[in-house]
């Protein structure tokens, strides 16, 4: 099994895949919220609902890192998350790496742009919880 950094492209796409699919997960879990709360003009509803995804999607990606160290799309790029040490990611490291992607991404994809410019060539969310992302080879 190598275990070297994945170029850029490979992983963006691979983000695109993921994105896909998480819209798949989403499109159920809204399904489910409306059934649950009907009425969709109250006060609480849409930010009720953004946090209800968030938290999908929390769940969806946290579930994964933490079961194998990869997701649906990672699985089909061969792209595994692992800690700095190479390790596998404990939930708290899952959390971390979750809350500051999706800060990351949210401000115009900034963490996701950073690894045009870093060392290593790892996203700012990578960076910041100790994380990093590696090819893997069968």
């Amino acid at each position: 099994m190598t275990n070297s950094i994945p170029r850029f492209w490979r992983r963006a796409l691979s983000i695109l895949y993921e994105f896909l699919l998480l819209l798949a997960v989403w499109f159920i879990a809204s399904f489910i919220f409306h059934f649950v709360f009907r009425d969709t003009t109250a006060v609480y509803f849409k930010p009720l609902f953004q946090f209800y995804l968030l938290f999908v999607g929390g769940i969806y990606f946290i579930w994964f890192w933490t079961h194998g160290g990869q997701t649906l799309a990672m699985q089909t790029w061969k792209l595994r998350v692992v800690t700095v040490d190479g390790n596998k990611l404990d939930t708290c490291q899952a959390i971390t790496r979750y809350l500051f992607a999706v800060i990351g991404i949210t401000f115009f994809g900034f963490g996701i742009i950073w690894a045009l410019f870093d060392r290593d060539r790892q996203f700012l969310h990578d960076r910041l919880a100790g994380t990093r992302i590696i090819k893997v080879e069968n």
